[in-house]
């Protein structure tokens, strides 16, 4: 079994719905393996999924790869992804299957307080992120490099609590596929909507927050 390090927060259909796109996605990472799978969801709300076949240590390793994986233990100067639940002056409290604080120091974001630099990098509630582990533990720099680009990029509005087909749809039925290039999968129920160059990321936020119930943090180049 592996544990997957996104979170399915939600109740009632859009639980279900959540599912059914976990489903859909992990038959499509092991697709092509000889395994069969059973996906369920833990107390802590972390999606489990369940292998048996012939390749089922190469799926395990496929969906580690792809989602991040919840691990009973740690060790220092591994990289490993928890999710975003709480900020504050101390810094991110981290979701791993246990809480891991990265100081404010540790970030490696830039000047102002953790509240701060999650609102000027979107970082939704519940976001994966990638930490380095040890005393303490820091955010990781390939997710700092992330984080950093995203600034460097045409705009961008994150989104939590619903899956990339129903962003997707959202866009639309707001009436701005035009004004979007892509919208990125960052965990089972958070999404990066990619502004084209033209587009206001904070006007589009504005435009499509009435059709989502979900928290929205555009990224301003």
């Amino acid at each position: 079994m592996v544990v997957l390090a996104t979170k399915v927060y939600v109740e009632g259909n859009a639980r279900e719905r959540a599912l059914d796109s976990l489903r859909s996605m992990v038959g499509n990472d092991v697709g092509d393996l000889d395994v069969a799978f059973d996906v369920g969801v833990r107390h802590d709300d972390f999606p489990t999924v369940t292998l048996s076949g012939p390749d089922e240590v190469a799926a395990r390793n496929v969906l580690a790869e792809r989602w991040g994986e919840v691990t009973p233990e740690f060790a220092a100067g591994e990289t490993y992804v928890g999710t975003l639940e709480s900020w504050s002056d101390d810094g991110f409290l981290l979701d791993a299957g246990e809480d891991v604080l990265v100081p404010a120091d540790e970030l490696g974001l830039g000047p102002g307080t953790p509240a701060q630099v999650r609102e000027r990098f979107g970082l939704v509630q519940h976001v994966p992120l990638r930490f380095t582990y040890g005393d303490p533990p820091r955010l990781a720099d390939a997710e700092r490099d992330r984080l950093y680009d995203w600034t460097r990029g045409t705009g961008r509005i994150n989104v939590n609590s619903a899956t990339r087909g129903e962003v997707r749809a959202t866009v639309n039925r707001a009436g701005h596929a035009q004004d979007i290039v892509t919208v990125e999968r960052l965990g089972l129920l958070e999404q990066s909507v990619v502004c084209r160059e033209d587009t206001d990321p904070p006007g589009l936020l504005a435009a499509v927050g009435d059709y989502l119930p979900a928290e929205l943090l555009a990224v301003v180049p």
